[in-house]
């Protein structure tokens, strides 16, 4: 067990590092942070004090080391639009992207997971067809499509919801919450069912197709002839050796959440990470670009490695290989 956690993070420090060296690359190749900073009209002296300020007169791999030191410490610079630090930025919007994406992912999981059983388990059954066909259109459906059309039926035409912005938020310390309010709650709702719609499609066709996998195996039909009751087969043993590829998915998809929440932030101007994001591609912002690289990278590398410390304890087969090799 050591030796997996070692070698992942392993893994993880190297896919960090390349990771960097991309974001790196975007302050070598988009672009020239001093002519942002400075102008077009900034004389030669002026840029010349000011790459050395920057430290950008100094070679490659000296340059490419000083960012690699300041990643680890969370510092990427100012934000060549608002002229505030990166770090700042980041964590005031932090909080909203990662509060959507949880809530995003809880509704898909809690809705997604027994819709899929049941699919599987009633293949024949008209609501198990519709839950098929509406998948389909979830699949289907652009994101931003799906939020137009929400806003369009319960902003504009009912007028439950609001169409835009995070509502009210209580401050934690340096965290801020909209989910301690009603008024943040109401605001969530729709960006929050927007962004699970895709997640929940897929969520509820993995659990149908696994469990079908897993009910034609050779131990349910022996567990069929020792008399054990459906419950019990179907929850007990089919759907509890379902839930590891399902993990799996769940797990990339919650990174996949906070990563590609931008169109979703962007129609809801839900003002998170993905809207920062966009932004700062519109106005060639470099080191929120890299920031926000490299963050994503690091949320991915993270949800990779808890994902595969739970397998060991969902699939007890790993904790046997495990035990073996070692």
């Amino acid at each position: 067990m050591l030796a997996f956690i070692l070698r992942r993070l392993l893994q993880a420090v190297v896919v960090m590092v390349a990771v960097a060296f991309i974001a790196f690359l975007l302050f070598q190749y988009v672009g020239d942070p001093v002519v942002f900073l400075l102008g077009q009209d900034a004389k030669p002296d002026q840029i010349r004090q000011l790459r050395a300020e920057l430290g950008l007169d100094q070679p490659f791999f000296v340059q490419f080391w000083h960012f690699l030191i300041n990643a680890v410490q969370g510092e990427f610079g100012l934000s060549l639009r608002q002229g505030a630090k990166v770090s700042r930025l980041i964590g005031e919007r932090f909080p909203a992207t990662l509060e959507l994406s949880v809530v995003a992912a809880a509704l898909a999981l809690v809705a997604g997971l027994p819709m899929g059983v049941y699919a599987a388990l009633r293949r024949g059954n008209f609501l198990s067809q519709t839950f098929m066909t509406l998948s389909l259109l979830g699949v289907s459906l652009p994101t931003f499509l799906i939020g137009i059309l929400l806003i369009l039926v319960f902003s504009v035409h009912l007028g439950w919801f609001p169409s835009f912005g995070r509502g009210e938020t209580v401050q934690l310390g340096p965290w801020s919450s909209g989910l301690l309010t009603p008024d943040g709650w109401h605001h969530v709702a729709l960006p929050a069912i927007t962004l699970a719609i895709f997640q929940l499609t897929l969520i509820m066709r993995l659990v149908r197709a696994e469990m079908l996998e897993v009910l034609r195996t050779d131990y349910i039909k022996f567990a069929r002839a020792r008399g054990l009751s459906n419950r019990a087969i179907h929850f007990g043993h089919a759907l509890k050796n379902t839930l590891v590829p399902v993990m799996t998915i769940t797990g990339l998809q919650l990174g996949g959440l906070i990563a590609f929440s931008i169109i979703t932030e962007t129609v809801f101007q839900w003002p998170g990470m993905g809207l920062l994001f966009i932004q700062s591609v519109t106005f060639a912002d470099i080191p929120v670009m890299a920031a926000y690289l490299c963050l994503i990278a690091l949320i991915f590398v993270v949800i990779n490695l808890v994902v595969d410390l739970l397998y060991f304890a969902v699939d007890p087969r790993l904790r046997v290989g495990g035990a073996k090799g070692h």
